[in-house]
Parts: structure tokens; C-alpha cells; sequence
């Protein structure tokens, strides 16, 4: 994060009172370079608080290079004077031009000016012909023969009235899902209205015909909005339908569809947002279409220094790692540990739960399911991403022989900060290794873990490997628990600091400890400060790259390991309180988010932190069947998909009004129309008290904290998208899409799996009972072993086995199965390591329940 500038605060003081009002953000350079640009010839840089640009030499045209800046509002007939210092180190006559942001590219103000080697300020006035609502300022510095560096400094560019207060264009005042709600899910809406009583409001068809109707509850000022607000449920509307409109008085919702099958394409679209962002890699136009396709970024072909050889920050170390691969963290073109830790654990985790959860279906994760170029291996296609993270950042860890063996380093990115727009394999920044840390190191410790359990049943060496590096990585941590981040260190890359590793090192015990059954891991568990105590295990603001504790309770949670009886309830029991804690914050809340941070601040990406919150309220579900954790987590997916405060989809591609103009280098088109927009299924960072960038600080000055946002690329505090952002949307639209395949009805079968060990292998007794109405005929069970059982000798049924996935197909004597009538079969097997039961089955595609 933090993927665009520095500074974050900008440059302060009061306008004078005769002083025309002030056009041109951060012209002093103060607050880094957003919210300025540059042709990609020539990257810009602060240096000595100017911004500099490097123009090659042998641009032909004046427009071959340029430094600009965006969003220039201007009034014809009225007056305006642009000034500014500029210097050379080769002489050379630039163009200063005021002019339409695209074609026809009319201009306001062109003027030749000759820019030296001693600095001088250059003063240009005139008078605007026309409105612009975005007019662009563009230093055009090319046509050049020699190669020169350009910089300018303290520009300003005032006149015209004083810009009206900055106002939100929110649409209609009532707030419902975009994309729709699931068919006999909770249906729950807002309207923002200076009314005190209650209001009629009514659903209607796409053909407008009235489907239902009722009256609105008032709630008062919601204080997260400062909006005067109504709520209303519909959810008796359980009709499947798409172009369904509420309407409240004379104002009308965005239209969204009913039904079951809504979520199935935000999964996979939220899934591919990592294949989009892999560091050295092809990325295929037949995977994600031309206008996504690009070169493989950082392979060391120029302008590319690569990471394939990349050497430490001076001082850190003398040696060099291969450390190519991974994904791009952001915006940006950095790769951090700490933030890919959570987001490849969330990934894997999207994928475990569909071994552990009754009704989570795995198929659509499977081998060829997904869009990314590993199909045909029989590996799961997310357990595929999840690998081109995992290599990666094992390759972080520092080599065997030099000080601190076993540690990873904590991030890897450029030297200095990269403007917008900038394609990955058009970076020409050195890049640089930051030092190892504590934290780093136990996020490459329980990723690893959890990958060796995982990868097991798929690719054995592969599983070995990150076993292996778990428990070096764990020594190496335990033996420096104290090797912290440099709060200081941004330059070219956030910093992630994080002096607190209470939280990483439960998480890495308690994945070590399910991946192996050793005691040692166990008890490191139980010993820890935060075990027991939910409010340190799930914070109120949530689970994230600083506060990972909470990614261990909820595998102990669910994963078949060896707690005993009371240790687990104990650890369910943090999941369940925290879940209730998050539901009830739901319910109170007028957008019926789960989220509410105690000092009422959104944080940044607090979109991320409402998402992670339903993972723990969908697994919460998962454990118990309790419907209000399931309708906590609806209600906060209608929080991003519309129902806020903005009446904002934060999702690229979703809903009528969605967030495209998400800070990022090479989906940029708001910058350079010939870039895409972000790709379907981007999540925006969201709402953020702090406004840290000049953009957003210019804005929404006083917002309340769900209103401070606004879809700007280059608001990177609040419209970044990250990884450890659509790792957990990628969770929550799998769990709710499988909500939607039948999920959120009583499961139509019940099985009792019972398995006996004996050295070397293990009996399997499985009975199943049709619950549902209709009579099953014929039959066939299917499930997923977590591990490495194969099956062998059946009885009572035809059992086939492909890689960890079981088939189980009825004989002929036995392929009826009527209302309540139960059916046995069963098999031997063998095993080796620890094993344990499947708790996932599905009778002819329908989940079903576990009887223990």
C-alpha cells in the first residue's frame, strides 16, 4: 500500500482574502508527486522538494515528453494566471499549455518558454474561452537531440471564482445491493430522507408491476454518514428476477436481480484479479483479453532491472536472491511479505474450507475452472495462484551460511517511487531487498505450513519443500522474536512496520501445529498471550496484514486436527464471540455493515476490514448453521455492492454505479484513454478518515468517515486496490455463491463417516440418509480428502478416486433412496502422516449434512 507519494500532509495556510483561489494540487511538491504525471519516457521524482523528470534524448515533438497535472476546473471569461520555476541542465524552449485533457486537445494558454540551467520564475496569464470541468496543465518538454533533466517547482495556477464545496454525486437516495440479492437470503435497503415518520416504499418487477410493498423504520443520523436515514426489508420478495427497483416517495433504487446464481462470476473474477497482478509472468491476452494483456514485468529486460538478481539495500547484506514472481502488492510495483502472507493464506484458506464446510463446493476452484495459464495439472487452479505467491516468497528467505539463515526478508520494490501510469515491464527502477524481520519470517512460517498440507494430495515435493521451509522459518523467528520493521523506511514502497509478532507467531504455531500434530506447536498455541481472548485474537476493526492472530483461530477452528475436545470449543468459542460481536454491529448499523471501529474512524482500506470481518462471520456460520451470522455477511456484501452511505458499488464491474478509477499504474485510463480501466471484480480500498493524499485532502476536508472517498486514481488513500483486499472478497463471493447452490436451504442429505486407523491404513464405515422429500435414484456421494488417503477395496458401492477427490456411486440393489431412508457402504484404505476425516460431502451435487 501506500502506492503513490510520501508526504501526507499537504501543503497548509489560508488563502488571503483578495487571493484568487489556488487550481494546482501539491505544486510545491510537499506531499510527494501525486497528484502529478508523466509520459513514461520521462519518470518524474521529488528531488530537493522539485519535481524532476529524466527526458531521453531524440524526442522529435514537443508532446514526445510531458509533465502535467489533471482536474483543472476552469470558467470562461474569466482570468487566470499560471506561474511556476523551472531549470534545465540543457537549455532547451518547452511548451506551457493549459488545454482539454483529450482530443481535440484545445488549448487555453500556449506558451513557448526557454528554460536554462539557473533557475526563474515564469509567470503567463490568460483568459479561458470555454468551461472544463478537467482541464490539464502540460509542461511539454520533448524535442530534445541531447538528454537533459527538467525540473520545476512552486507552481500555481489561480483565478476564476472560488470552487464550490466539494459534493458528492451519491444518485438516488435509496440504497440497495446493485447486483442483487440471493432468493431466500435477507433483503434490506436504506434511504437517505429528512422525514421523520415512515414512508411508504414499494418493489417492482422489471415490467413495473408492484411485487410488494410496506413502510420505512426510521433511524435517525447515522453517524457514520451524517445522513438522516430510513431503513426497510423486503425479503419476502422471493421471486427470481433480474431489473427489480425499489422505489421510496418519487426516488427509485438502482435496479438488481433476485436469485441464486448471482455470485458464481464475482468469484472467479475476484480470483483473477491475481493473475492480472503476477510479477514475471506473460500476462495472456487469451486468459484476460487484449486491452489486460502485457509483458512479464521485472525479468531484467530493459528498462527492467529485474528480480531475478536482486541485491540488498546498502548495508543490509552482501548477498543477491533470485526472488522473481510473487504479485505486484498494489498500486504499485512492490512485494511485501507481510501483505502477501495473509492474501495467499486467504486464497488457500478459500480452498480448505470447501474440504472442511458442509456446504462449500470445491468444483468450482478445480483444475480449468479459473482464468490462469495452469490448467490440465489436476492441481485445484487456486491452489495454482496460490503457488506463484508461495515461491515467491519463500525465495525471501535469507540464504543458509549468512547472518540471520532461515529470516525473510521483509519487502522488495524500487528504489524510489514510480509515477502513474506505469506499465510493470516499463519500470526502470533498481530494485532493492529490505531487511529480514521477525514478522516476515512467521508470515513465510504459516503460509508454508498451510501449503504443505494442502499441496500434499497434489504434488508431494512441492509440499515437502514448504514443510520445510515452515519449520526453518519458525526456528529462524524463534531465535530473533524481536527483528522489527523501520517505521521510516517508505521510500519507493510502504513500510509495513509492525512491532507487535504476539499475533504472527500464534497464527505460524497454530498452522504448524494442524500441518504436523507435534505438541510443541500445541503448546506454543496455548502458552500464547492472545489464546482465549477474543478481543486480541479479532479485533473490532478486523483481521489484516498487522493483526493476523485471527487466521490461526479460524483454521483451529475448522481444520481436523488434534486439540482435544474442550481446546477446541475453546478456540470456536473466539469465533463464534467475535462473530457475534460483528453481527450485532451489523444489525445495529443503518448500511448494515459488520464493521465498527471503536474510535469510529474508518481506517484505510476499510473495505478490506468489513470483508475480512464476514470471513469470520461466514466461518462462524459454517460452524454453527446460525442464520444471523449468515445474514451479517449478506448485509455487508450489500454494503459494497451499493447500500452505503455513497451509493457506491466498490467493485469494479458490479452494479450500475461501480468504482474504475482505482489507483493503479497500468490501469489507468483515467490518465491515458489507450489504458484499460481495472478489471472486473477490483475492489476499492474504501472509506478513510486519514485522507492521506493531496487529492483526497482537497476534497473531503470534514467527511464523515463512511463518506471520505472518492473514485480517483489518484486518491491512493482511498481508491487503492491491493491484494489483501480481493483475497477476502474472494472468500466471502465463494461462501456466498455457495449459499446460493443451496447453502442457505436445509441440506437434502446427512451423512455419518466413520474411520478406524490400523498400521498402515484405516476402515471407513459411511452412511447416508436422504432428508430431503424427493427420492434419490440413483445415487452418487462425492467428497475431497484434506490428505493423502487413497482408497481401496469397497463395499456397497462403486468408489473411484481421482487425486484427493472420491466418487461414491450406488449399486444396483441399492440406487433407490426414498424420503428418510438411509444407505451404507464402505472401504478400506491406506495412509500415510496424519489424517483426517472429510467433513464436505455432496449426494448428486446437493450438500449435505455431518452427523458426528
Amino acid at each position: 500500500m501506500l502506492a503513490g507519494a510520501l508526504a501526507t500532509t499537504p501543503a497548509s495556510g489560508a488563502e488571503p482574502a483578495d487571493e484568487p483561489p489556488e487550481l494546482i494540487v501539491n505544486g510545491d511538491f510537499s506531499a510527494g508527486t501525486a497528484p502529478w504525471w508523466w509520459t513514461e519516457n520521462s519518470p518524474g521524482a521529488v528531488v530537493d522538494g522539485r519535481l524532476c523528470a529524466d527526458v531521453p534524448a531524440g524526442t522529435a515533438n514537443p508532446w514526445d515528453a510531458i509533465i502535467g497535472q489533471n482536474g483543472l476546473a476552469l470558467t470562461a471569461g474569466e482570468g487566470y494566471t499560471l506561474s511556476y520555476t523551472a531549470t534545465s541542465t540543457v537549455p532547451v524552449t518547452i511548451r506551457t499549455n493549459v488545454q482539454m485533457a483529450v482530443e481535440p486537445w484545445t488549448t487555453e494558454l500556449s506558451a513557448a518558454q526557454p528554460v536554462g540551467t539557473s533557475a526563474e520564475r515564469v509567470t503567463h496569464t490568460f483568459t479561458a474561452a470555454a468551461d472544463h470541468d478537467a482541464a490539464q496543465l502540460a509542461f511539454q518538454i520533448g524535442g530534445s537531440a541531447e538528454a537533459f533533466t527538467f525540473c520545476v517547482d512552486d507552481v500555481s495556477l489561480r483565478g476564476g471564482s472560488a470552487p464550490p464545496p466539494y459534493e458528492p454525486d451519491t444518485g438516488s437516495p435509496v440504497r440497495v445491493n446493485q447486483v442483487g440479492y440471493l432468493t431466500n437470503g435477507p433483503k434490506n435497503g436504506t434511504v437517505v430522507t429528512d422525514a421523520t415518520e415512515p414512508l411508504t416504499w414499494t418493489v417492482n418487477a422489471a415490467d413495473g408491476t408492484q411485487q410488494a410493498s410496506g413502510t420505512t423504520a426510521p433511524a435517525g443520523v447515522d453517524p457514520t454518514s451524517r445522513q438522516n436515514v430510513h431503513t426497510f426489508d423486503f425479503s419476502s420478495v422471493t421471486t427470481p428476477g433480474d431489473g427489480y427497483t425499489v422505489t421510496v416517495g418519487e426516488d427509485e433504487s438502482e435496479p438488481f436481480s433476485i436469485g441464486d446464481d448471482l455470485y458464481d462470476s464475482l468469484r472467479t473474477d475476484a480470483l483473477a484479479y491475481f493473475y492480472h497482478n503476477r510479477s514475471g509472468i506473460e500476462i495472456d491476452a487469451d486468459i484476460v483479453g487484449e486491452e489486460y494483456a502485457r509483458p512479464a514485468g521485472h525479468l531484467g529486460v530493459s528498462p527492467n532491472q529485474g528480480d531475478t538478481d536482486v541485491p540488498c539495500q546498502p548495508g543490509v547484506c552482501d548477498y543477491r536472491l533470485n526472488a522473481a514472481g510473487g504479485w505486484y502488492d498494489a498500486g504499485d510495483h512492490g512485494k511485501y511479505v507481510v501483505n502477501g502472507g495473509i492474501s495467499v493464506a486467504q486464497l488457500m484458506s478459500t480452498y480448505e474450507r470447501t474440504l472442511t464446510a458442509q456446504h462449500a463446493d470445491g468444483a468450482p476452484l478445480g483444475d480449468g475452472r479459473l482464468r490462469l495459464p495452469e490448467h490440465g495439472n489436476a492441481t485445484p487452479d487456486i491452489l495454482d495462484e496460490a503457488r506463484w505467491q508461495l515461491d515467491f516468497l519463500m525465495r525471501m528467505m535469507v540464504p543458509e551460511g549468512e547472518p540471520l539463515a532461515g529470516m525473510a526478508h521483509h519487502k522488495l520494490h524500487d528504489r524510489a517511487w514510480t509515477g502513474l501510469p506505469l506499465r510493470p515491464d516499463q519500470d526502470p527502477q533498481p530494485r532493492e531487498l529490505h531487511p529480514p524481520t521477525t514478522a516476515a519470517t512467521l508470515n513465510v512460517a504459516a503460509t508454508a505450513a498451510q501449503c504443505a498440507r494442502l499441496f500434499a494430495p497434489y504434488d508431494a515435493d512441492f509440499a515437502a519443500r514448504c514443510r520445510t521451509a515452515a519449520v526453518t522459518a519458525w526456528n529462524a523467528a524463534k531465535a530473533h522474536p524481536d527483528v522489527y520493521a523501520d517505521p521510516d523506511d517508505g521510500t519507493g514502497g510502504g513500510t509495513y512496520a509492525d512491532n507487535d509478532v504476539r499475533d504472527e507467531f500464534y497464527w505460524a504455531a497454530a498452522e504448524l501445529f494442524l500441518t504436523t500434530g507435534q505438541d510443541t506447536y500445541r503448546q506454543e498455541v496455548l502458552r500464547s498471550p492472545l489464546h482465549g481472548h477474543t478481543d486480541l485474537v479479532f479485533p473490532a476493526g478486523g483481521i489484516s496484514w498487522g493483526s493476523v492472530a485471527g487466521l490461526g483461530a479460524l483454521d483451529l477452528a475448522t481444520v481436523p486436527g488434534k486439540l482435544t475436545a474442550d481446546q477446541l470449543q475453546s478456540v470456536r468459542t473466539m469465533v463464534t464471540g467475535a462473530a457475534d460481536r460483528y453481527a450485532a454491529d451489523s444489525a445495529e448499523a443503518a448500511y448494515g455493515l459488520p464493521y465498527a471501529p471503536s474510535d469510529g474512524r474508518y481506517v484505510w482500506g476499510s473495505n478490506s476490514q468489513v470483508a475480512n470481518n464476514m470471513v469470520v462471520l461466514g466461518t462462524a456460520h459454517d460452524l454453527t448453521g446460525e442464520a444471523a451470522y449468515r445474514d451479517a455477511v449478506l448485509r455487508g456484501l450489500d454494503y459494497l455492492l451499493g447500500r452505503n452511505p455513497l451509493n457506491q458499488s466498490y467493485v469494479t464491474g458490479y452494479g450500475e454505479r461501480d468504482s474504475h478509477n482505482q489507483h493503479h499504474r497500468f490501469w489507468a485510463h483515467q490518465l491515458d484513454p489507450a489504458l484499460p480501466n481495472p478489471a472486473p471484480g477490483s475492489l476499492a480500498g474504501g472509506p478513510n478518515s486519514g485522507i492521506e493524499d493531496p487529492v483526497a485532502q482537497s476534497k473531503l476536508q470534514g467527511c464523515a468517515p463512511a463518506m471520505c472517498y472518492i473514485d480517483d486514481i489518484e486518491s491512493w488513500s482511498t481508491n487503492e486496490i491491493t491484494i489483501n483486499w480481493n483475497a477476502p472478497l474472494a472468500w466471502v463471493a465463494s461462501y456466498v455463491d455457495d449459499l446460493g447452490s443451496g447453502g442457505a436451504r436445509s441440506p437434502v442429505c446427512e451423512v455419518t463417516y466413520t474411520s478406524t486407523r490400523w498400521d498402515g491404513g484405516f476402515t471407513t464405515q459411511v452412511v447416508v440418509k436422504n432428508t430431503g422429500t424427493r427420492t434419490v435414484s440413483p445415487w452418487q456421494l462425492s467428497w475431497t480428502f484434506g490428505d493423502t488417503q487413497r482408497v481401496r477395496d469397497p463395499w456397497g458401492a462403486t468408489v473411484t478416486q481421482t487425486g484427493p477427490q472420491v466418487v461414491a456411486e450406488s449399486l444396483s440393489w441399492n440406487a433407490t433412496l426414498a424420503p428418510g431412508a438411509t444407505t451404507r457402504f464402505g472401504f478400506n484404505g491406506t495412509a500415510s502422516g496424519q489424517v483426517s476425516d472429510p467433513r464436505a460431502f455432496r449426494l448428486n451435487g446437493e450438500s449435505c449434512g455431518v452427523r458426528s
